[in-house]
């Protein structure tokens, strides 16, 4: 088998991202499991891992990355970056036709680079095989907790982002006491059962819908919605989730009762833009309208949450939306809901994120490249290819050319 030599990229986009695709670690296991494998890392001074770190582990350092046959990093390569006709592995962030990525997509195809997107790696059912989803739901439902303890006084927890990792988090966490508070979660995927992690880490005990709806409790809790439990079709009361996923044009929410019981609102779903949103400004101005604090983990601008008008930053992750003028005010003050819409949670622990993120590549994806791709999922991953978009892809030609 021939020697396949795996370059590490230093992260070059600004504001530059401290996560890894590989860790130290990871990259040691890789060269004891694989005899064709070889590793080096670019340096770099805002890793979460040192440089020194890698060192310990007899993991090359390499400023010029010209000879390895694939290049891996975890945000997009500035165009002028990319080296030709190699072999790539980042977050491109063109596959929707992003505007601020066209450049990037260009010189990709230019350069006749085999483009290999995260995001696009699926297995057979089309199902993602690799994300940073967990840590997004790990930090966001802690953000929201920290939100809740500052709006009401009750406690005041370190940021994530200044824990060393999740580890310090936690014992953070041990200084949280709720009141009898309940809390709405969506989603039923990585983020949503990162964000539960964090719950369950509290030992907020876990109700029904229908007991979340219609009872009281004497302690904090949380009900896990699904979207057969926040949409329906007008009049008919048979719920077909495939229908739902295919349609959801044709849906209509039924989340305005949790809007009425609710305190914390932990949004952790997948939203189509063709689907309905969870409630809208005129809700909030209901008088039995309860929500106070909403962590939006999905993060989508004026997407299923209303007040989510913009997105916030990990420095600072909290702003206010004013019911009574629908205007964005200060988080904690009184006619405010507190909206946390950071859109890189996952940067928030950076080391935890990496490991959790690089144990999935070692195991789910780094076979195909480094054995046999007969399942295809590298292949049905790349955008492009030797110069061209590959067949899946062709919907992007406008914005390529």
């Amino acid at each position: 088998m021939s020697k396949i030599k795996i370059g590490v990229l230093r992260e070059e986009k600004t504001p530059p991202d401290m996560r890894v695709p590989l860790t130290p670690l990871i990259c040691s296991e890789l060269t004891k499991k694989y005899n064709n494998i070889e590793i080096v890392v670019q340096p770099s001074k805002i890793r979460c891992y040192s440089d020194e770190e890698y060192s310990s582990f007899g993991v090359t350092l390499k400023e010029d990355l010209s000879d390895c046959d694939v290049l891996m990093g975890v945000k997009e390569v500035p165009a002028d970056k990319l080296i030709e006709g190699k072999k790539y592995f980042f977050f491109s962030h063109t596959i929707k036709k992003q505007p601020h990525n066209g450049k990037l997509m260009k010189a990709l195809i230019h350069k006749k680079i085999q483009m290999i997107d995260y995001e696009t790696l699926t297995d057979k059912n089309h199902n993602r095989i690799i994300g940073f989803g967990r840590y997004a739901g790990v930090v966001g439902a802690y953000n929201g907790i920290l939100g809740y303890g500052l709006k009401y006084d009750l406690f005041r927890l370190k940021p994530a982002n200044l824990c060393r990792d999740r580890a310090e988090m936690e014992e953070e966490l041990k200084r949280v006491k709720l009141p009898n508070i309940k809390i709405a979660l969506t989603g039923g995927g990585r983020v949503a059962n990162g964000a539960i992690e964090t719950l369950s880490y509290l030992r907020i005990r876990k109700v029904t819908p229908e007991e979340f709806l219609s009872n009281s409790f004497r302690e904090p809790v949380y009900c896990q919605l699904n979207p057969r439990d926040y949409v329906e079709r007008p009049n008919d009361h048979n719920f077909d989730l495939n229908d739902f996923f295919k349609h959801p044009e044709h849906f209509t929410s039924k989340f305005i009762p949790y809007t009425k019981v609710t305190d914390l609102f932990i949004s952790a779903h997948y939203w189509d833009p063709r689907s309905p949103k969870m409630f809208d400004i005129h809700n909030m101005k209901e008088p039995d309208f309860h929500i106070s604090v909403i962590a939006d983990i999905t993060c989508d601008i004026n997407g299923s949450v209303p007040t989510t008008i913009r997105s916030s930053t990990i420095t600072q992750p909290f702003y206010g939306y004013n019911i009574l003028n629908d205007k964005e005010d200060l988080p904690f003050n009184k006619d405010t809901v507190c909206i946390m819409a950071v859109d890189n949670l996952p940067c928030e622990l950076p080391r935890d994120a990496s490991d959790d993120f690089g144990k999935d590549l070692m195991e789910r994806v780094l076979p195909h490249v480094l054995e046999s791709d007969s399942e295809n999922i590298i292949e049905r991953a790349s955008i492009c290819k030797n110069g061209k978009l590959t067949p899946a892809f062709e919907y992007l030609s406008d914005y390529a050319s």
